[in-house]
């Protein structure tokens, strides 16, 4: 396991090189939006046509999304700019998609924009990987940029990938083919946990809004996503791989289908005290970080 200290020490005593330099682009339509060097960039899921003009403009060739969710190559393919799908995981870049990411920076016509979901965690390890592989960056550098943008050093799996890669060699590489997809097949698990993300980024900005519709997403009904949530843990436990899973992660998931049953209990009152919803909410969040903290971290 990485050592936090070790992680500490890299973000409190490692500069990068002169030539080595990761800038944040300020009033973004992509959140998170990082320049790392002339042929690589970082930054969340583009959301809408306005995010894909501006790579279009910084002349973005290629976005490689490592998030779990079905990129939006069609909007892509409208300002010129080809997808690929190369999802990763919070626990780290298994040997094998690491050459593909490798196959994928060398091959593909740059400058190469690579996201996850809000370009914090699995995005930027992915892009350290990227500059290692083709902009000469050390490992050090690489820790130091993922510290910059946020990645959370409780990902363990993710730093540890970035600390033990190497680069691969030519021989290597040419066991891993160039036809990269526009969509990878993902899990059912995936594709849910994807679908609560979302759900849990709407009832945030639903209880920042005092448990009514937020300005930031006015078409979102507070008890019609409340329900959804709810009704994600509940097709998760009647999925016909449940089994597959350990005794603990099921137990979580059957609290998480209580928390958030009782949540949507509330919201679809016709009156409640915030305070209820709050102590709802602080539950839901808590069983949700339980169970990173258990099974994804």
């Amino acid at each position: 396991m990485v050592s936090l200290l070790f992680i500490l020490a890299v973000s409190s005593t490692i500069s990068l090189r002169a030539d080595v330099s990761a800038t944040r682009v300020e009033d973004s339509a992509i959140e998170n939006f990082f320049l790392l060097t002339a042929n690589i960039l970082s930054g969340a899921t583009p959301e809408n046509e306005q995010a894909f003009a501006e790579l279009q403009k910084r002349g973005v060739k290629t976005i490689i999304s490592v998030d779990g969710a079905k990129p939006d190559a069609e909007s892509a393919r409208k300002f010129g700019i080809r997808y690929v799908h190369l999802p990763i995981g919070y626990d780290g870049i298994s040997t094998n998609r690491e050459l593909e990411l490798i196959k994928a920076v060398q091959s593909l016509p740059k400058p190469i924009f690579v996201h996850c979901h809000h370009g914090k965690h699995r995005g930027p390890t992915a892009a350290a990987i990227l500059c290692m592989g083709a902009e000469n960056w050390k490992s050090t550098e690489a820790l130091q940029w993922m510290k910059q943008a946020g990645t959370a050093t409780n990902y363990s799996g993710l730093y540890r990938t970035v600390e033990l890669f190497r680069v691969p060699g030519a021989t290597a590489l040419r066991t891993v083919t160039s036809d990269f997809p526009e969509h990878a097949k993902v899990s059912t698990m995936v594709e849910a946990m994807v679908s609560m993300d979302e759900r849990f980024e709407h009832l945030k900005a639903v209880k920042k809004a005092g448990y009514k519709k937020s300005e930031s997403h006015p078409d979102v009904d507070p008890a019609h996503e409340a329900l959804l949530l709810h009704e994600l843990f509940k097709e998760l436990l009647r999925a016909p791989d449940a089994e597959q899973h350990t005794a603990g992660f099921l137990q979580e998931l059957k609290v998480g289908e209580q928390t958030s049953g009782a949540f949507y209990t509330l919201m679809k009152g016709e009156t409640f005290h915030g305070a209820d919803a709050d102590a709802a909410f602080d539950k839901m969040t808590q069983n949700c970080a339980s169970c990173h903290r258990k099974f994804r971290n």
